[in-house]
């Protein structure tokens, strides 16, 4: 279990909530608005309605207590910076922040943030992968150059297995799991055949990649 600070509450900010507090974590959430805090009574452990530009309400909070904290405004800039520099300040361990733009993205880091999140540059680019591709159904960007990719297995690998095919010095991936209906093999015996209804999720450098999700 984690303690983690949510600052916002709009969209993102209140599934955030949900999700973190599903997942048995103790979730203090902070908004100046009073509908937002209403929306999101049920998604956090606790709810205040508070500004948190202001330096005493950050100082209030002893932020140096909470695992993460999370900056999820999205509609006011100028706040986000703020505030992400005011935890900053009070000695918050770790900074997660949303931004807009790369230039947000740039100035958050710049001030104290640990790690940006992009939500929608990361979903559009998610989206451009899955349905820009044939045989991808899923994906997850690990950094600008490595990504984890969800695909059908290619027709050619059907009936061979990952050593026959090696898989690892040929096509310089690695294969994390293979899922067949319900099934499913993490690390699979490298002399499992391949079936047509196998999906596979592999790990690799984009540019190695690419040739097995067109």
């Amino acid at each position: 279990m984690k303690t983690v600070l949510v600052i916002g509450l709009g969209r993102f900010g209140r599934h955030l909530c949900k999700g973190l507090t599903e997942a048995g974590n103790e979730v203090l959430a902070i908004d100046f608005d009073e509908v937002r805090c209403n929306h999101a009574i049920n998604y956090a452990t606790e709810i205040q309605i508070a500004d948190a530009t202001d330096p005493t309400v950050i100082e209030s909070l002893g932020v140096k207590n909470f695992d993460f904290c999370v900056v999820a405004i999205a509609d006011n800039f100028q706040s986000s910076l703020e505030t992400t520099s005011l935890l900053a300040d009070n000695g918050a361990k770790y900074i997660l922040a949303r931004a807009n733009s790369d230039v947000h993205e740039k100035f958050l880091l710049r001030n104290g943030a640990n790690e940006v999140v992009y939500a929608e540059r990361d979903m559009g680019e998610r989206i451009a992968v899955r349905f820009g591709n044939n045989r991808v159904i899923d994906y997850i960007k690990l950094n600008n150059d490595y990504s984890i990719y969800e695909i059908k297995v290619p027709e050619k690998w059907i009936g061979k297995t990952i050593l026959k095919m090696d898989v690892r010095a040929k096509y310089k991936i690695n294969i994390i799991s293979i899922r067949n209906g319900e099934d499913q093999f993490p690390l699979p015996d490298p002399n499992r055949e391949f079936e047509s209804e196998d999906v596979i999720m592999i790990m690799g450098h984009k540019e190695d990649i690419a040739p097995l999700v067109k």
